[in-house]
């Protein structure tokens, strides 16, 4: 009988352990950006539960991590610039040497990024575009200019959606002006604020979570959106053409980062080296449709990807320029500037 006992005793303490072996993950993430398959492929995997909040730009899921939110979350999805303000601001841990076996695939463009030198805490997750896109039903003639956005023909006036996004919006603004982008010329930041106060007023809502669906349901004609979005939204039976303008357009990488005190670290390493894995990549981009920042993910992909009009920039296109990170008395008048505009 006490033999039976121990015996059961330690399968039962075996099954506790087999139980708690997977443990949990929490992700703080883009909305509409990951396939549900791939978090329960993981899952499947590793035993891991994973859970997920979802955040519409870079500035409010840093707002809601310094408003109490650090602690919470293991890993988040923040965009290039976004992922330099929080080095700076400590809120990322560090990924040592070797503790992510998968770190050789990433593609060596993106292995030494400059706002994260070494990848020393994060890994490439997506990468794409912003612009807008038009409706060719409503508007037929040049889309290739950003004064549809800032300064738009009578037939647009009141039916344009903006991005909900203060870093892409002012990119956005500067190209168009053919201004730095973290100016400290008064001039240049009066002209600004006045294009965008003037803007503004020919615009009918900010909204990002919404971005793809006003398109398809025809209530804007105009939408600043990411490229993949966009792609999305015309499949879905937007008669829409995204614009690749003259003045430029913001291009962007977003990264999955490992937040500092993170509660279960060791899950979400197993996590960003399941990302790093070609097929699971592979995986989000088919979903969202831009491209990955990963080492053998071409066999993976859907062949329609290479051949969509918003992943390939017509030819005589402005250049791309990511979002610039400011110093702390430069963005504070940046901040000014777009509480004004979104009051």
């Amino acid at each position: 009988m006490m033999i039976k006992t121990i015996i059961m005793g330690a399968v039962l303490a075996l099954s506790v352990n087999i139980a708690h072996a997977g443990g949990k993950l929490s992700l703080y993430h883009w909305f509409e950006y990951i396939p549900a398959e791939l978090l329960e492929k993981f899952e499947s995997e590793t035993g891991i539960d994973v859970t997920m909040d979802t955040f519409d730009s870079n500035e409010s899921m840093l707002a809601a991590l310094k408003a109490g939110k650090m602690g919470s979350y293991d890993l988040a999805v923040p965009g290039d610039y976004m992922v330099e303000i929080m080095t700076g601001e400590g809120m990322l841990d560090t990924i040592a040497a070797g503790e992510l076996k998968n770190k050789g695939n990433i593609e060596q463009q993106w292995l030494d990024a400059s706002f994260d030198p070494g990848r020393k805490h994060s890994i490439p997750y997506q990468w794409g575009s912003t612009s807008f896109s038009v409706n060719r039903d409503v508007f037929k003639g040049n889309i290739n200019t950003t004064d549809i956005i800032f300064n738009p023909p009578e037939e647009l006036k009141g039916k344009i959606n903006v991005l909900d996004s203060q870093g892409e919006v002012m990119a956005l603004g500067s190209l168009h002006l053919g201004i730095p982008q973290c100016s400290k010329d008064r001039d240049q930041l009066k002209a600004l604020d006045s294009l965008l106060q003037k803007a503004k007023n020919n615009w009918a809502s900010f909204g990002s979570d919404i971005a793809k669906d006003v398109l398809v349901s025809g209530d804007v004609a105009v939408g600043m959106i990411w490229n993949g979005f966009s792609s999305k939204a015309r499949e879905e039976g937007a008669n829409i053409e995204y614009s690749y303008p003259d003045q430029g357009y913001v291009v962007w990488m977003d990264n999955v980062v490992l937040l500092k005190d993170a509660p279960n670290r060791e899950n979400a390493l197993k996590f960003m080296d399941f990302l790093l894995e070609p097929e699971n990549i592979a995986a989000v981009t088919n979903y969202a449709q831009y491209n990955a920042g990963v080492k053998g993910v071409k066999e993976f992909l859907e062949p329609t990807l290479a051949s969509m009009p918003e992943n390939n920039p017509r030819k005589g296109s402005g250049p791309g320029a990511f979002v610039a990170v400011c110093d702390q008395a430069t963005q504070e008048v940046y901040d000014q500037m777009w509480t004004r505009l979104r009051s």
